[in-house]
């Protein structure tokens, strides 16, 4: 799923972190998949993601439906 103008990364990741079950992938440009689900990762993707305002567009990959329910949920109300 593609998301457009996320504009806080950090909560986002966190929603990932704390509260999505199984896999979330972040898909990048060149079609690599990174898992963020692993801090280490999440650290290194925020600092990339972070050299804007906002991110103008993100996709991402979940393996568990309520994961992307959860996911749209935040895209939708922000929380």
């Amino acid at each position: 799923m593609k998301f457009e103008n996320v504009k806080n990364v950090e909560r986002l990741f966190q929603i990932i972190r704390d509260e999505c079950s199984g896999t979330v992938e972040l898909v990048s440009s060149e079609g690599d998949r990174i898992n963020l689900k692993s801090r280490l990762s999440q650290y290194i993707s925020m600092v990339r993601l972070l050299d804007t305002e906002f991110v103008k567009e993100l996709e991402l990959v979940a393996s568990d439906p309520a994961a992307v329910d959860r996911l749209l949920r935040f895209m939708r109300d922000g929380e």
